[in-house]
C-alpha cells in the first residue's frame, strides 16, 4: 500500500444566501459547485487581499488553497514563482496578481448557466 501525503489545503465554504433567493439557494445546493484554486506560498499578503475580496461569492465555488512551496508543488513553484498568487478555476487558469471581481462574476454567471 502506497500513502501519498496532500498538501493542498482545503478551505470549508459555507454556502449562504447572500445574494439568492431561498428558491434559488435551494437550486444551487442540487448542483456542484465548482472549484476555484489559489496558488500561492506562505506569507502572501495579496492572497490575504484576494480572499477578502472574494467573501461575496464563497457561496457559490469550492476554495481550494495550494501552497506552492511545499516539495510536492514544485512544477507550480517553477511556474508561478513571481505571480503569486495564482487563480484556477474549475482547473484552468483565469486570472494572477489580484482577484478581478468583474472576471470572477462574468465566469462564475458563464458556470452556472450551463449547469
Amino acid at each position: 500500500m502506497l500513502l501519498v501525503r496532500s498538501y493542498v489545503i482545503r478551505t470549508n465554504i459555507i454556502r449562504r444566501p447572500t445574494t439568492l433567493s431561498n428558491a434559488s439557494y435551494v437550486h444551487s445546493q442540487n448542483r456542484r459547485l465548482p472549484t476555484l484554486t489559489l496558488f500561492t506560498k506562505h506569507p502572501c499578503p495579496l492572497w490575504d487581499e484576494a480572499k477578502e475580496n472574494l467573501k461575496p461569492f464563497e457561496h457559490r465555488y469550492h476554495l481550494e488553497q495550494v501552497d506552492i512551496s511545499l516539495p510536492d508543488y514544485k512544477k507550480y513553484f517553477d511556474k508561478y514563482k513571481y505571480d503569486i498568487p495564482v487563480f484556477h478555476f474549475n482547473g484552468e487558469f483565469l486570472m494572477k496578481h489580484r482577484a478581478d471581481l468583474e472576471l470572477v462574476e462574468k465566469t462564475l454567471i458563464e458556470y452556472e448557466k450551463q449547469s
